[in-house]
């Protein structure tokens, strides 16, 4: 199978991959679509099987933030980038310089941030080859680490949706089965728990995991075991396509509501959760709160002003509204969430492309 015969090909601009021997650094920068601005979209290291397990990666996870950008009304378009390799072993400054310089190669086409195996830190060095990087932590504009935005995102996105089938204002009386809890999981936990939700929990990192459990009151499984838990709510906060013919029937919960990206494995398996009536938060809709952090960081820096967080707050509450919206079209309309979620970004998407063909 060729690049464009792939089915996560699907339209995009450029993908261009880059390789350094002497740091060793294997990457691929995937630009889905600048319609809107300039494609934005994290960077993850991952020690991947192989590059074409990688490059499939990219692909969904560009695409992706195309439509997460879109529906957080951002603009930006969509981009993402991966580093084949051991984040725990292979991380070394050189190898995020020559990152750096490939990303400054693409002239502003797309701008890096941080993602799993990624640091804050690691994005600083990179920062210093290249402009095209947002996320820092250092500076008047400097957004710093989103996860804890992601996190409130999520947070808020769960509180729609027990509005919804459980007719309350918190989680009292409510268990949470979180999969994952790094970056966002652990502060998604703690606002769960402080909101009155029984959590489970579990992570391949077993001593955060331990220190999250003891903070939350956490019970603790191992992780094959998150997906019999007798749950409500199921909170994918690790890698993707955890939501799979596999785990399907396994799951007990009403609604699905977490960090990761790509949950579903494939678009059947969204329409299955519908017609069982299980309440499906679309993923890139949910975890818009990251991006919007790194935006203001971009919108500062066009603007020469410093970090504005009650932009953030504004932008945050509207990507809440538009989650809102797409449950409530879903119900009107009869079709699974993620097809909403879908029109709604290729709306934006397609009304942006009409304006620069018309400019």
């Amino acid at each position: 199978m060729t690049l464009f015969d792939s089915p996560s090909f699907s339209n995009h601009e450029g993908v261009h991959a880059f390789h350094d021997e002497k740091t060793g650094l294997k990457a691929i920068v995937a630009v889905h679509s600048t319609a809107r601005g300039p494609a934005c979209g994290g960077t993850r290291m991952w020690n991947y099987a192989s590059a074409a397990e990688a490059l499939e990666d990219v692909l969904r996870l560009s695409m992706g933030m195309s439509y997460k950008n879109a529906v957080a009304d951002l603009e930006m378009g969509g981009g993402k980038s991966v580093i084949i390799g051991d984040a725990r072993t292979q991380k070394t400054p050189e190898l995020f310089q020559a990152f750096g310089r490939a990303v400054e190669s693409l002239g502003g086409v797309y701008y890096a941030a941080e993602d799993v195996g990624v640091s804050v830190s690691d994005m600083a060095v990179a920062r210093t080859q290249t402009s095209y990087v947002l996320g820092l932590k250092d500076g008047p504009e400097a957004s710093g680490d989103p996860s804890p935005v992601t996190a409130d995102g999520v947070y808020r996105s769960t509180l729609a949706v027990v509005r919804r089938l459980w007719k309350q204002d918190d989680l009292t009386g409510l268990t949470v089965a979180i999969q994952g809890i790094g970056h966002v999981g652990g502060y998604l936990a703690e606002k769960l728990a402080a909101a009155g939700a029984s959590l489970v929990m579990t992570d391949v990192n077993t001593g955060l995991l331990a220190e999250v459990a003891s903070r939350t009151g956490a019970r603790i499984v191992a992780p094959d075991a998150i997906y019999d838990v007798q749950a409500d709510i199921y909170a994918p906060c690790a890698l993707g396509a955890t939501l799979n013919a596999a785990t399907l029937d396994r799951l007990s919960v009403k609604a699905v509501v977490g960090a990761a990206n790509n949950q579903l494995a494939t678009p059947e398996i969204g329409q299955a959760l519908f017609e069982r009536g299980v309440l499906y938060a679309p993923d890139y809709v949910v975890n818009g709160g990251g991006i919007i952090n790194v935006a203001s960081e971009l919108r500062a820096r066009q603007m020469g002003t410093a970090y504005d967080p009650a932009w953030v707050e504004t932008k945050l509450a509207r990507l809440i509204e538009t989650f809102e919206e797409i449950l409530d079209r879903s119900v009107t309309e009869r079709r699974p969430t993620h097809q909403v979620a879908d029109a709604v970004a290729e709306g934006r998407i397609h009304a942006a492309e009409a304006m620069k063909l018309a400019a």
